[in-house]
């Protein structure tokens, strides 16, 4: 396959799939966490009640934010012909830009936004790249 259009296929597919495994966590945490009262679909629903919500409802996004980025990094730096850092930091900077948006449009407690903006995207997305790296040469 032509390297560039393979690279161009590990940045989508590396956001597909980050995005998949995101939203597979996010559903899977309004099941097992529901929020009284609250369809999860409704965001005007959930950005006013985001105030009252107890840590424990923060567990999934975390982990959706978190995981999706180091899938979808690694995808994209394991599918990349080279430069693989770069395109898993590329989904993780994709990631991130998303968060940042979430995080404004449904505004939770500032431990949340700080954690969630520090933690689970570009970190993520490098340990991703690394992980792509290290199968890549085997």
């Amino acid at each position: 396959m032509n390297p560039i259009l393979r690279n161009i296929l590990a940045v989508i597919l590396g956001w597909l799939g980050g995005s998949v495994i995101n939203m597979g966590l996010v559903m899977l945490g309004h099941t097992v966490f529901p929020i009284e009262g609250v369809d999860p679909n409704d965001m005007d629903a959930l950005a006013t009640a985001m105030p009252n919500l107890a840590s424990h409802h923060f567990i999934f996004p975390f982990l959706a934010h978190a995981l999706g980025t180091l899938i979808g990094a690694f995808l994209a730096g394991w599918i990349a012909v080279n430069h693989k850092m770069k395109f898993a930091l590329a989904i993780g900077g994709l990631f991130l830009l998303g968060g940042i948006w979430v995080n404004y449009i449904l505004p939770g407690p500032t431990w949340f936004a700080v954690l969630d903006i520090l933690v689970a995207y570009i970190p993520m997305a490098w340990l991703g790249g690394k992980i792509a790296g290290k199968l890549s040469k085997k």
